[in-house]
């Protein structure tokens, strides 16, 4: 355990593979769709259903929300309060499901949940990146709903 973070189960370490089984990153239809980070179900029919410059606020503002969340959720951890941390938490999982963003909802419901043992050391390094990697893949969908609208 990392010094300044708490643990469900204190010294318990968790490694990654036990992480990614929690987590089941079982995806296959967002393979086959390109995307990783992203339920197309989801993802996409917001850039096909909305027009493209609401699509793109969406995706702005769930870059500044995810941006705050993130921050907030590692002050947490590091202060070592596991309430305001799941709760955090919990509101991260609320904002990745509204946009399809499966692997950053599921990994911040597994940090919400006080019997997974994954303290926040562990946890904040990977919803970061997993936040990147659908902050990345929305971009892309921006913009070839931008794209989309421009075409006759």
């Amino acid at each position: 355990m990392t010094a300044g973070y708490g643990s469900a189960r204190p010294g318990h370490n968790v490694s990654l593979h036990e992480l990614y089984l929690t987590i089941d990153h079982r995806c296959g239809k967002c393979d086959a769709w390109g995307v990783s980070a992203l339920d197309p179900s989801i993802a996409e029919q917001l850039a096909q259903d909305l027009p493209p410059e609401d699509f793109r606020r969406i995706v702005e503002t769930f870059e500044d929300d995810l941006g705050r969340l993130a921050a907030e959720l590692e002050r947490a951890g590091l202060a070592g309060s596991l309430d305001a941390y799941r709760r955090v938490a919990h509101s991260l999982a609320g904002a990745a499901a509204a946009v399809g963003a499966v692997m950053l909802e599921r990994t911040a419901r597994v940090a919400m949940d006080p019997r997974s043992g994954m303290p926040p050391a562990q946890m904040v390094p990977i919803i970061r990146a997993q936040a990147a990697a659908a902050l990345q893949e929305l971009a892309v969908l921006a913009a070839r709903a931008g794209d989309d609208s421009a075409a006759p």
